[in-house]
């Protein structure tokens, strides 16, 4: 089993910049590929990024050069580096950990945390 504990939600304004953090237990977090998911109101779950357990990173469109995700394998955590922000980016947003060496499967996922941008 793994735990998934984010933080680092909270209230800003547009333009500005938010760390979520997302630290995990249960398993080595060096064989985990972690990624980051949003929910906003009224919406499904929606993919954000990805980082692999090398450290490799992928992005959805709507993040690419404002979001980046970065890990920690010491401190068992992986963050996410949102710049830029602006309303549209308001959601819950969810770390999710993938244990799975071949095809991603999220089997772990976090209680979320909120994120509001306002205009």
């Amino acid at each position: 089993q793994v735990q998934l504990v984010e933080s680092g939600g909270g209230l800003v304004q547009a333009g500005g910049s938010l760390r979520l953090s997302c630290a995990a237990s249960g398993r080595t977090f060096s064989s985990l590929a972690m990624a980051w998911f949003r929910q906003a109101p009224g919406k499904g779950r929606l993919f954000v990024g990805r980082i692999s357990r090398s450290g490799g990173t992928t992005y959805a469109d709507s993040v690419k050069g404002r979001f980046s995700i970065s890990r920690d394998n010491a401190k068992s955590t992986v963050y996410l580096q949102m710049n830029s922000l602006n309303p549209e980016d308001t959601a819950v947003y969810y770390c999710a950990a993938d244990p799975s060496p071949t095809i991603p499967r999220y089997d772990y996922w976090g209680q979320g945390t909120q994120v509001t941008v306002s205009s």
